[in-house]
């Protein structure tokens, strides 16, 4: 079901929120900030700057050379510097609710989605060098709220994801950046959606929740093989979740967080998974109960959660995540709280949070600083997007691509880049 409209006693499918793009609508209770920023809501953007921000046409600086030169990154490692953004091209099919995977040749594959007219099967490359997007082999099976994982061999892994019958799939399949082309692998055991794929440290991929053929989260994991093209099931959640985060830890460890249980509550329970063993333990839960937040593994091997649909609506709150303790500590909140947004941990060790919905897609964009647990507002987005994609290229750029756009009656085909200025 859309995460976004529901309330923990509604059972309305989730296969809804392929007939209509209005259920990408945030519910009166998800326009709450928990707690409110500077002791207000942040301001709203008007139809009028929507409208105004929407346009990628206005402004003569979108060639790459004059952005490179207004971005020009040489010089001291700033904490504070700023972000601008400029618009690439944009991609052949619009799309939502899809992935995107930087490749070791650094162009991105961009796989499957939501588009305007259901569950998507196409694929695209961006390369960086040119700006563009080129088609690429289609998926064997349309879906979208997959997951896709890098392997170390180079191909891609996607798994599950609901299809055009509007069913959680069992499927998976290989991308060959060699070929361009989709070859299907064993299936998992169950089909599922909302879930998580990690790759874990042995070169298995655990498959963790989601939400099962009847719609409601399962505790259900399973173990990917690449050698053998085989899934295996393995230790089963102690929480059964859907819409939570996974994050591998540096010890080797795959930590849980949140997520919304099988009684479409709000969970803050988190947990770990031991490769070893098989099996999760838990650990110490979150302070702010929260699903389609972001998790982020900060180079001093903390966790940092941020934002995401709480109890009463949409988060601004954040918190870190200590391995050693095994407990969670409150960090500064974002200016803006939001849902759908995506996190990126940048070259500087500063994680950029950008977009998401708050009462409707944002533009705005903010820089987490570890050294002083603070939150700084940075250059807004061009297009206001939520359930986009961010991608850290191998110049220090970011890709933001797709998503849901700024008046909710629409996916995005548009795309844009972000660099530090100066």
């Amino acid at each position: 079901m859309n995460p976004l409209t529901q309330s923990k006693n509604t059972t309305i499918l989730p296969v809804l929120i392929a007939l209509t793009l209005g259920c990408f609508a945030l519910s009166p209770q998800a326009r709450a900030v928990e707690p409110a920023p500077d002791g207000g809501y942040p301001n709203q953007n008007t139809a009028e700057d929507d409208d105004a921000r929407f346009s990628l046409t206005t402004g003569t600086d979108n060639t790459a050379m004059g952005f490179d030169a207004l971005c020009n990154t040489t010089g001291s490692d700033n904490a504070l510097a700023s972000w601008v953004w400029r618009a690439t091209g944009s991609l052949n099919t619009a799309r939502a609710h899809h992935t995107a995977t930087l490749l070791p040749n650094g162009m991105v594959l961009v796989a499957a989605g939501q588009g305007n007219r259901g569950a998507l099967a196409r694929a695209e490359l961006y390369d960086p060098a040119s700006g563009t997007w080129t088609a690429t082999g289609s998926l064997n099976t349309a879906r979208y709220w997959h997951t896709t994982t890098l392997l170390p061999n180079g191909t891609v892994l996607v798994a599950g994801g609901l299809d055009n019958n509007f069913r959680p799939s069992a499927s998976a399949e290989l991308y060959d950046p060699a070929s361009g082309t989709w070859t299907s692998t064993g299936s998992l055991n169950t089909g599922r959606l909302y879930h998580t794929a990690t790759l874990l440290q042995n070169g298995m991929v655990l498959v963790a929740g989601g939400q099962d053929s009847n719609f409601i989260a399962f505790p259900s994991a399973e173990l990917y093989d690449p050698a053998s093209g085989t899934w295996t099931a393995t230790g089963s959640l102690n929480t059964a979740r859907a819409y939570h985060k996974a994050t591998l830890l540096q010890n080797g460890m795959v930590l849980v967080a949140g997520g919304q249980d099988s009684n479409f509550n709000t969970s803050a329970r988190a947990e770990l998974y031991d490769p070893a063993s098989g099996t999760w333990t838990a650990t110490g839960g979150l302070n702010t109960p929260r699903y389609l937040h972001t998790a982020t593994l900060l180079q001093n091997g903390m966790v940092l959660v941020a934002a995401g649909q709480g109890i009463r609506g949409a988060l601004a709150r954040a918190e870190l995540y200590d391995p050693a303790s095994g407990t969670w500590t409150a960090t500064g909140s974002l200016n803006t709280g939001r849902v759908g947004h995506t996190a990126t941990l940048l070259p500087n060790r500063m994680v950029l949070v950008a977009g998401g919905s708050f009462g409707g897609p944002v533009t705005s964009a903010e820089l987490y600083d570890l050294a002083s647990g603070t939150w700084t507002a940075t250059g807004s987005l061009n297009t206001a997007r939520a359930y986009h994609t961010a991608t850290l290229l191998q110049n220090g750029t970011v890709l933001v691509a797709a998503g849901i756009g700024p008046d909710l009656s629409h996916i995005l085909s548009s795309a844009e880049l972000g660099r530090r200025h100066p």
